[in-house]
């Protein structure tokens, strides 16, 4: 036997023991913090000795889960989603720790003609030019979106014009497929996807920041890698990543 192939059976072999000692750390997580978390996954799995089987979904869509306290390791969700359970004690208060806020943007496929969205005025006419625009009906983000509608006045011409999707790779893809001129949704979210281009966030006056936080489940079998996640996702050294995907690291 050679002694490339003796090297690549040894690497094989190191690799299935280490794959079946090595109980992944269960992670259930938002689709706003997917971007920075796919990108760190290869890094993480290297730093805690563990891989990683990871759930995405809107809070809301995960929270069945969360709630129940089991079936994972790690949650990472928005801020107010964390508090609730810490306080239902489904989370273990001392490994909360907050990782970073993200705006909401606007996206359309790229390519398109960019209007001008700095301005509060701006990004009325563009709304109201569209032949449709599209967000996530349970993401966290419609709550800001539809205020801004209310507070621009056209509530209700967007209501006739707004196709509501589950989850926002669902409201991107609308975009993408030019059922809709615009998706309204977290910018960490539209910057991943395939034919889409972030035209700009929401003008300041209508701005709102979604927040996440990590925390290690009361009943996690792997609280000592599942600790070691968490604190890996606050490392200093990974600040650029969340930049690089809109987002500000706390």
């Amino acid at each position: 036997m050679t002694q490339r192939r003796i090297f690549i059976l040894a690497a094989t072999l190191a690799f299935y023991s280490f794959s079946a000692a090595a109980q992944p750390v269960r992670v259930l997580a938002s689709n706003g913090m997917r971007a920075v978390i796919e990108d760190l996954q290869p890094k993480a799995e290297k730093s805690i000795g563990r891989p990683l089987s990871i759930e995405y979904g809107s809070t809301t869509m995960l929270r069945p889960k969360l709630d129940s306290g089991e079936g994972y390791d790690v949650a990472i969700v928005t801020t107010p989603a964390m508090d609730d359970l810490v306080k239902a004690g489904k989370i273990a208060p001392d490994s909360r720790l907050d990782l970073a806020r993200c705006g909401i943007g606007v996206g359309q496929r790229a390519g398109a003609q960019k209007p001008d969205i700095k301005t509060g005025e701006g990004m009325t006419q563009a709304l109201l030019k569209a032949k449709a625009v599209t967000y996530a009906e349970d993401g966290a983000s419609r709550i800001t979106v539809e205020k801004m509608f209310a507070r621009m006045g056209i509530a209700d011409q967007m209501k006739a014009k707004t196709i509501l999707e589950q989850g926002s790779v669902r409201s991107a893809g609308r975009v993408v497929k030019g059922d809709a001129d615009y998706v309204l949704t977290l910018i960490s979210e539209i910057l991943p996807i395939k034919g889409l281009e972030v035209i700009g966030p929401l003008p300041a006056e209508y701005q709102g920041y979604i927040s996440f936080a990590a925390g290690v489940a009361a009943k996690s079998p792997n609280k000592e890698p599942a600790a070691s996640l968490v604190k890996f996702l606050v490392i200093p050294e990974n600040a650029s990543i969340y930049k690089a995907k809109g987002m500000e690291p706390r």
